[in-house]
């Protein structure tokens, strides 16, 4: 069974319901929404549909919230503005048209950040500018290093620049609002810079969803955000290594060590973590993925993310079924390979996680001694299960709960299968029972080795405190 995740991003060309289900069927994991594109009612739309189809199929796909972030945007340039080098334009905060040699932007404090010499990156490092000179008020005198075609409401990356800008935009506050009114288990906070942008944001969904609130995923994607990472991990839930716009904002060599570098923080921390952007754009046209994004996809599985995301090949391309179906092939011969992942240990948690996380650690060792084919834990916080997949064991690793949002949002995680499940009375009876399911299930058969991790007493979330070792 394939333990690295599959994400997709849903967009024009998937978002009907039948191509949802074929998706699913096809072994995608998370469905993101990406609220930089589309509208509320689109989006709710496409939110009932994976609802209905996790029910009809008894998946438990979860769905994730992209939010926009403070993203800098040029204005409306009707069908193009041609950027010529050598030249020089202006960029104004007013709403103006882009034409001539005049680009509007939507921050209004650019003049005020941007100074002479820094670099000025538009439609995601196509277009390079430098700036000349600003009045601090509402224009940037910038010279065209490296010209082109500026389309519409593109992108502005500014590399060596410290924005004022805030971690939520009006946007995000009103898309916020949205997304509490449907079943999601994951926000994404896009250009995050440090752990107070995740602080803020889980206030305000603490605020608007309560203890059912969604988890966050922390986008990095900026300079800061590379230099902040740990306290980052800590604040946030997951993380995504968002390497289109963090490959503009920093050197681009520099992104697969730093990728590397934030699964192995992650790994200690016992996060999840995805890989995301550009892993198979070739077949947004194409039927076949370069050798280059087959490899791209490889050593990402073999870093150890705990899932792979695809953006616009299954949102607007020709061929996202086939895309997941290649990418699973892919992931899945990899993990059959005698490659090892990364072995990084868990950083033990406080005091009162403890005697929780020793007894995770030794369940994980004892596995990998005894060759388990399952390691079985019941759960109502989620806790074992992210504790489990942080040690990358061979094992499969099952989880029952009785929360199905919780189940959903385990469908991220590496390695993790979810299984709704009811019959708590006592750790004895739900053992037998759980047994019986794998079983029913094809997923452990007479003879091999299994492992149980529990409460006792049964059901005190947190309070992990029993290890069994048994054979089918």
């Amino acid at each position: 069974m394939r333990k690295t995740k599959i994400v997709a991003t849903v967009g024009p060309a998937s978002s009907s319901e039948e191509m949802l289900r074929n998706l699913m069927l096809a072994g995608v994991n998370v469905f993101r929404l990406n609220f930089s594109h589309g509208v509320h009612e689109d989006h709710a739309i496409t939110a009932e549909r994976i609802d209905r189809l996790n029910q009809a199929l008894g998946h438990h796909t979860a769905v994730l919230a992209d939010l926009s972030g403070p993203k800098i945007r040029t204005g409306s340039a009707g069908s193009g503005l041609t950027l010529v080098p050598g030249e020089t334009c202006v960029i104004t905060t007013r709403n103006e048209e882009c034409t001539g040699n005049i680009i509007s932007v939507n921050y209004k404090d650019f003049a005020l950040d941007v100074k002479a010499d820094d670099d000025i990156l538009l439609d995601d490092g196509k277009l390079l500018l430098k700036a000349v000179s600003s009045n601090e008020k509402d224009e940037v005198v910038a010279k065209v290093i490296q010209g082109g075609t500026l389309l519409s409401h593109k992108g502005v990356n500014l590399p060596k620049t410290r924005l004022r800008l805030p971690g939520l935009s009006d946007k995000d506050l009103n898309d916020l609002r949205f997304i509490a009114t449907l079943n999601v288990q994951w926000v994404a906070l896009s250009f995050v810079r440090a752990a107070s942008d995740i602080t803020d944001l889980r206030n305000r969904l603490h605020e608007l969803c309560g203890n059912n609130a969604p988890r966050i995923i922390a986008k990095i994607e900026k300079p800061e955000a590379v230099e902040n990472a740990e306290a980052i991990i800590e604040a946030a839930d997951a993380l995504m290594v968002a390497r289109g716009d963090l490959g503009v904002e920093i050197p681009q060599e520099q992104v697969p060590v730093i990728q590397k570098r934030l699964v192995r923080l992650c790994l200690a921390a016992s996060k999840p973590i995805i890989v995301a952007t550009q892993m198979m754009e070739g077949m947004i046209s194409n039927l076949r993925p370069t050798r280059a994004e087959v490899s791209d996809v490889a050593n990402s599985v073999i870093d150890g993310a705990d899932a792979l995301m695809l953006s616009g090949e299954t949102s607007v391309g020709s061929y996202p079924v086939q895309t997941v179906e290649t990418m699973n092939r892919i992931i899945c011969d990899v993990e059959a390979s005698d490659i090892q992942l990364p072995l990084v240990e868990p950083v033990e948690s406080p005091g009162e996680r403890r005697i929780s996380d020793s007894v995770i650690m030794a369940a994980s060792d004892l596995a990998q001694k005894v060759n388990a084919r399952a390691l079985i834990a019941m759960t109502h916080t989620g806790y074992s299960a992210f504790r489990l997949a942080g040690h990358r064991t061979k094992a499969g690793i099952y989880i029952f709960s009785d929360n199905r949002n919780l189940l959903r949002a385990l469908n991220l995680v590496w390695g993790v299968t979810g299984i709704y499940f009811e019959k708590f009375s006592s750790t004895d009876s739900a053992m037998v029972e759980m047994r019986k399911t794998l079983i029913a299930r094809g997923y452990i058969t007479t003879g091999n080795y299994i492992i149980y991790v529990s409460s006792i007493p049964i059901g005190k979330p947190g309070k992990t405190n029993m290890l069994k070792l048994s054979i089918v």
